[in-house]
């Protein structure tokens, strides 16, 4: 077995880190041509049959570069990692396209379920409900703001733990 196949993740250990992670870099094609990366905070939510594991979702304003970037071209190049030394590098790269919803219920709804993830520490149980005055907030913004759903075409991962430390 090479290398690359040795520190691939199953569909399930994906699933897992994509569970434990907050922010993926999403990668959009800047309108001189040029790679435009950008952080975002991430939920994942169901997926379709056929698909490898749940798509991931984010939301943010409507007016910005990677939205306007997205509407000339849906391809995006998303990635999430961990780890700080090289015996312990993981990451996911999902090629995406994206499906950008409008309707402010929906953005609401997202937005909230970002807020409540990310709300509370790492470790800590997520919140089942937001504070009013957070709802309030997330109402706030929505009017201004999209829903982002990636919908995966294909992924690269790897997972450095799996080599024991030789590499």
């Amino acid at each position: 077995m090479n290398r690359r196949e040795q520190i691939k993740m199953t569909a399930a250990e994906v699933a897992s880190f994509l569970a434990e992670e907050r922010t993926v870099t999403c990668a959009t094609i800047g309108p001189r041509g040029w790679p435009h990366l950008m952080p975002l905070w991430y939920v994942l939510r169901g997926h379709s049959a056929g698909e490898p594991g749940p798509r991931i979702w984010s939301w943010t304003y409507a007016a910005s570069q990677k939205v306007r970037n997205i509407e000339r071209d849906p391809r995006v190049t998303l990635q999430v990692e961990a780890g700080e030394e090289y015996a312990q590098l993981r990451g996911v790269v999902l090629e995406c396209e994206v499906v950008v919803h409008r309707e402010v219920t929906e953005v609401v709804r997202l937005g909230a379920e970002i807020m409540m993830r990310n709300a509370v520490a790492r470790g800590e149980s997520p919140l089942q409900e937001l504070p009013a005055e957070a709802r309030d907030v997330v109402a706030a913004q929505a009017g201004k703001r999209v829903g982002l759903e990636f919908v995966e075409r294909r992924r690269t991962s790897w997972d450095h733990r799996k080599l024991g430390g030789f590499y």
